[in-house]
């Protein structure tokens, strides 16, 4: 694994929540349109009339200005999942709601996904902590342990893989569904999509099962 991102950027006052709005547009339709490496500060500072001094500012790189903006989008997918998991005690519907609700935001931004999936170089990415993501990856993994302990998910294999699955799903399935041309919506397959992940998830041995035999002298 690469060495962690330690470069540190002066803290200027907050842009103006109209100014992050344009620089939000600019690097939503620069980065999910065109190559990382040839698209830099100068054309989002065109693009959002924002002076090429105050993105450098603030951001201090091209990488730096992005990962802020994927880290505050992902910020609001891991809401949403909160969100919608309020009053959901069953675990296979939890994972079911949390599947739906990424196919979902990522079919709403697409140009998100875009860059997130296809456009961002993600060895730079991994190298920065906003990679991490740890409260969404906290809260998955929550849940899936949870699972294997009540004996609901296969115990056979560390959470992490199980969640590196789930997640795998979503990333192709976005990336084909573009290639596709958008033909048909990508939340309304996530229940078929998740019912082959449940078969591949779920533990092979009934809780029950599992109980008996460990009774058993």
């Amino acid at each position: 694994m690469g060495p962690k991102s330690s470069k540190k950027v002066t803290m200027f006052p907050p842009l103006k929540p109209e100014v992050h709005a344009r620089l939000e547009y600019a690097v939503l339709d620069i980065f999910s349109h065109s190559d990382f490496h040839k698209a830099n500060i100068r054309d989002v500072a065109k693009r959002a009339s924002v002076s090429f001094s105050t993105i450098y500012k603030h951001f201090g790189s091209k990488e730096r200005l992005v990962f802020a903006f994927v880290d505050g989008w992902l910020a609001k997918l891991t809401e949403r999942i909160v969100d919608h998991l309020q009053g959901i005690e069953d675990l296979k519907e939890k994972l079911r709601k949390v599947l739906w609700v990424q196919l979902d935001y990522y079919e709403r931004n697409p140009h998100l996904g875009r860059i997130l999936f296809m456009t961002l170089p993600m060895a730079t990415w991994m190298a920065d902590d906003t990679f991490q993501q740890k409260k969404m990856i906290n809260l998955y993994l929550e849940v899936l342990k949870k699972g294997q302990d009540e004996g609901i998910l296969n115990p056979g294999v560390r959470a992490g893989v199980l969640l590196d699955f789930m997640l795998g799903l979503v990333q192709r399935s976005f990336v084909m569904w573009i290639q596709r041309g958008q033909k048909e919506s990508l939340a309304a397959q996530a229940n078929a999509f998740f019912e082959m992940v449940w078969r591949a998830i779920a533990n092979p041995v009934e809780p029950a099962d599992q109980a008996q035999a460990e009774a058993a002298p």
